[in-house]
């Protein structure tokens, strides 16, 4: 008789172990065997505003005044400063147009950056990097310099999986040139400086160097890099010009080289003033080697406070971006 029972013994058994299991395993999840994955959580900081991928596109506007509407968007490689416009799959013309035809509006530059980047650029932000390339870019087309600012921002920003890059990256804020209704007549006093050069007719730096012409060390002679060089451009001028300040240099040790470097207008003040001290220790580690005492050589730096030509053209760009030379 028990050997009849047998067979409900065992599934009794069995249905209560299933029973357990069911309870324990599913509706508490308590086996190790069945945890579901986790996701790791990164934790984003509530100070930055988070730009979010939304839609492909990309909208530039004025008002009710002008209105571009891109089908694309800038993009950026993760840490870097270049802006890749091919991914707009638009022109910019029309801006361009616009600002042109428009000169008294002006438009503010606005570079994002995540704070997960690296900068390896002398800016102080990878963010206002990108906005003085686009800055750059506009100049290149013919819009004024004096029109453009930049400023940078630190965002959340989303990246995508194709190349490590980011969408977007830029942003413009239109405004208005500010004009005075009644102007301050100039007096003597205040034209004690010399007004600007205006360069209309295209030049390089290699003509600049050239037109340079070597009278006495006492009269300050100009050097001019190359775009990206750090060595000047060396011309048998500025030869005759060292031949004789360091031999000067050497029979009288109470003077000194002054060298003062100078930048033009695009980018932060304090950056150019920065640049500038840059680019005249550049010459001042050359001309060391040369047999000028290190103490007799100083290295003064004006950023963009003394432009010897017009910001307002290419030319006169590359005038301002140089370094003075004179013995005192």
């Amino acid at each position: 008789m028990f050997a009849n029972k047998t067979p409900w013994v065992v599934l009794l058994v069995l249905w209560m172990i299933g029973s357990t299991w069911w309870h324990v395993c599913k509706i508490k999840q308590l086996c190790a065997d069945d945890s579901q994955p986790s996701s790791e959580v990164v934790p984003v900081d509530p100070s930055l505003e988070t730009t979010p991928p939304g839609a492909d596109g990309y909208t530039i506007a004025d008002g009710n005044s002008f209105r571009l509407d891109l089908p694309g968007n800038f993009s950026f490689a993760k840490s870097g400063s270049d802006a890749n416009m091919n991914t707009l799959r638009g022109s910019l013309e029309p801006l361009l147009t616009y600002l042109k035809t428009n000169p008294n509006r002006t438009l503010e530059i606005s570079g994002y950056y995540s704070p997960t980047e690296s900068n390896t650029t002398t800016f102080a932000n990878l963010g206002l990097t990108r906005a003085e390339g686009m800055k750059q870019y506009l100049i290149q087309q013919g819009i004024p310099a004096a029109s453009l600012t930049t400023k940078g921002i630190e965002r959340n920003l989303p990246f995508i999986a194709e190349g490590d890059s980011l969408k977007g990256g830029l942003d413009f804020a239109f405004g208005e040139i500010e004009t005075s209704s009644s102007p301050e007549p100039l007096t003597a006093a205040t034209t004690t400086t010399p007004a600007p050069l205006t360069m209309t007719a295209p030049t390089t730096e290699t003509e600049l160097a050239a037109s340079e012409k070597f009278k006495s060390v006492f009269e300050p002679i100009d050097l001019y890099f190359l775009l990206g060089e750090a060595n000047y451009i060396r011309t048998p001028e500025t030869k005759k010009f060292f031949d004789e300040a360091v031999q000067y240099l050497r029979d009288h040790k109470d003077k000194k080289l002054i060298l003062t470097g100078h930048t033009d207008n695009s980018g932060p003040d304090d950056v150019n003033m920065n640049l500038s001290r840059e680019r005249a220790n550049a010459v001042k580690n050359k001309l060391r080697k040369s047999g000028i005492n290190s103490d007799q050589i100083t290295v003064k730096a004006k950023g963009e406070s003394e432009p010897k030509a017009d910001n307002g053209t290419i030319s006169g760009r590359k005038a301002n971006r140089r370094v003075s030379v004179v013995v005192e």
